[in-house]
């Protein structure tokens, strides 16, 4: 981060903060740091920040944290800024992969870093993890180094990149960490604080839930593979295809995914195990979700809900999410396409309500808070508070999804305290308005008469965004997304209670393009189905094969792992730009790549002015050229749109 004097007030102002120079060290009294935080975001003192929750929760521990964010990556220097601390030093690449961060689903540079001031591109480099790793050991030698966030997460396993197009190694082995925490950080990251405080070496750290390890040489891991078997049918470890077999096997990619998927519930996840040559990595066990008490703990914690006082420039994400309220974490929708559910896992952890009704009046006491909460949720807003309905069921449950491809019948879909939560909140003084921005799972809010009316009476501000991604039911099982009818009913009982409101409000569905088992004929179907109910997306996904996701493994090896049966993807980044023009039918700038797509398919049916065409049979510029040849070849007397010439000799 670039840090800008500040004077006596300014010093003031960032005593609040965790310290992030020598100096603030020394305001504190402090000679050395117990744990370093580095990330790859700029440093906003606010829960929605991962590195930042990790940073402050260990402080409210007794630790003494120092975060550096952004540093330079050309030297060992700005990370070493505070010296060397005397645990480990965290790493992590910020709240998304550094690669989806910087490149979209075509490969190009994005316009835009949302974590970082003034959105600033050229604040983090490419596979930041590893990077800051390499930093951090030539800065501190011989101090145990932790990879943790969401880049580290989704990358512990071999895994298909789809940026190099490429199969790459754990990251663990790639950064040449000491240890790597997946999932939601907070016990494993603890409990790592607290054994290398009371003196354990960190090679002695093998056994922590929710954490990996390298195993660095044959001795290490071959006795496990020699056991493997022995350990495999009794439920002590699961030996996962190695590196090499799946660089070079599809078949065994797409088995080790299969295989994977079914470890990641805490209470029934075994260890795993990936040999890469003559490395290893071992996994242990999911860590175990936080209770209702930890939750609340870990949002009382004393966040500023500001950016550092040293930055000048606004940070985009921050803007998002500053009169916002984390409400629960987890999902259990197991959508193939998404890696929430395999970093956050599957088990909802939700805070009370006496817990975000303190948060929303430390929210209300701020500068610059208008009354609004932008919004209160989580990755999916309407399942707070919702479980299994029996302990001992959930924790035998070997299901990917809790709705997929039906609602299953131990899930509690009650929906009465997101109700009761979000009416306590509308009802604290100074408080305006109330909204839900989040995604909302439309099969489970289909349920509930009373949340949709709720939901379209007091939640919604003129548009509510859900995201039923397709219209045709194969490629939506390919997702584990509900059919379309779900999203119709939904869509009918919100704009019924929205008449019932007396207010007009719209429904801004989301969908994908592009993803594994939807060919250019699904698109098309789709556009027609879009056409035949009058809607005109204007945000349309095309699908990126992110770490570690199910359709990722669609994407790249052509079979999907969960029935091991083809699956069509597509790939060339045209096809792509085609499938996307065929959703934006309506607009005029995508009708040559849509006609493309058309005349490819042998759909001329579709290319015409009837309304049953999808786009017209050419463009404006391709008229207005038409009629310019024709004119010159003197067959038409005026060009279209333009004035007739007096070609009369002047008198």
């Amino acid at each position: 981060m670039t840090l800008v004097p500040l004077g006596k007030k300014g010093d003031n102002a960032r005593r609040a903060f965790l310290p992030v120079t020598r100096e603030d060290m020394k305001a504190r009294g402090w000679e050395e740091l117990d744990i370093l935080i580095v990330t790859g975001d700029a440093y906003v003192d606010h829960a929605a920040f991962g590195p930042i929750l990790i940073a402050r929760f260990l402080e409210g521990r007794g630790y003494k944290v120092g975060v550096v964010a952004q540093p330079s990556w050309q030297s060992p220097e700005d990370i070493a800024r505070m010296g060397k601390p005397r645990l480990f030093v965290g790493i992590s690449a910020g709240n998304l992969d550094s690669m989806l961060n910087k490149l979209t689903a075509q490969k190009k540079v994005r316009g835009k870093d949302q974590y970082s001031p003034a959105g600033a591109l050229d604040m983090r480099p490419n596979r930041s993890s590893i990077v800051y790793a390499n930093l951090a050991r030539q800065a501190f030698p011989g101090t145990p180094i932790v990879l943790g966030g969401i880049e580290a997460s989704l990358r512990r396993i071999a895994h298909y990149d789809y940026w190099s197009d490429q199969v790459r190694r754990s990251i663990l082995l790639d950064a040449k960490a000491d240890l790597l925490v997946f999932g939601m950080g907070e016990r494993p990251a603890w409990e790592i604080a607290k054994r290398l405080d009371a003196g354990e070496h960190v090679s002695k750290l093998t056994d922590i839930r929710g954490t990996a390890h390298p195993k660095k040489n044959r001795r290490a891991w071959e006795p496990l593979l020699a056991d493997a078997s022995k350990y495999t049918t009794d439920g002590k470890l699961l030996v996962l295809p190695s590196y090499d077999d799946v660089r070079t096997d599809k078949q065994a990619f797409a088995k080790m995914s299969r295989a994977f998927q079914y470890e990641t519930n805490p209470h029934n996840g075994r260890p795993l195990l990936q040999v890469h040559g003559d490395e290893a990595v071992y996994m242990n066990q999911p860590a175990l979700p936080l209770s209702e008490e930890e939750m609340d703990a870990l949002y009382d914690l004393p966040f500023t809900r500001r950016p550092h006082p040293t930055y000048s420039d606004v940070i985009p994400a921050f803007e998002t999410v500053k009169h916002s309220i984390v409400t629960m974490r987890g999902c259990f929708g197991g959508c193939t396409f998404c890696s929430i559910t395999e970093h956050e896992g599957r088990v909802i952890q939700s805070r009370s309500e006496n817990s975000v009704l303190r948060e929303v009046r430390a929210l209300r006491r701020m500068d610059g808070f208008s009354g609004v909460i932008t919004d209160v949720g989580g990755p999916t807003a309407n399942m707070y508070k919702m479980a299994c309905k029996d302990e001992k069921t959930e924790s035998a449950c070997r299901r990917l999804s809790c709705v997929h491809p039906g609602i299953c019948e131990n899930l509690v879909t009650d929906h009465d305290p997101l109700i009761s939560l979000l009416k306590s909140v509308r009802k604290e003084p100074g408080i305006k308005k109330v909204f839900v921005a989040s995604g909302v799972r439309y099969d489970l809010a289909e349920r509930s008469p009373e949340f949709v009316r709720e939901l379209a009476q007091h939640h919604t501000g003129g548009q509510l965004s859900v995201a039923p991604e397709h219209s045709q039911d194969e490629v939506l099982a390919k997702m584990k997304k509900p059919g379309i009818q779900s999203y119709e009913r939904f869509a009918q009982a919100f704009c019924q209670a929205s008449d019932e409101a007396g207010k007009e409000q719209y429904l801004v569905p989301y969908f994908i393009t592009g993803h594994p088992g939807s060919t250019l004929s699904d698109t098309v179907e789709l556009a027609l189905y879009l056409k035949r109910n009058g809607m005109r997306p204007r945000q349309v996904q095309d699908f990126i094969p992110t770490p570690m996701a199910v359709a990722t493994t669609m994407y790249y090896t052509g079979i999907d792992p969960l029935s091991m049966e083809p699956v069509y993807s597509a790939k060339e980044l045209r096809e792509k730009r085609m499938m996307k023009a065929l959703i934006f039918y309506w607009d005029a700038e995508h009708h040559d790549l849509a006609r493309e797509a058309l005349m490819k398919l042998g759909r001329r049916d579709l290319i015409g002015r009837t309304p049953n065409c999808l786009v017209p049979p050419e463009s404006a510029k391709d008229r207005l050229m038409a009629a310019d040849r024709a004119h010159r070849a003197g067959t038409l007397g005026t060009p279209a749109g333009r004035p007739r010439r007096d070609r009369s000799p002047r008198r």
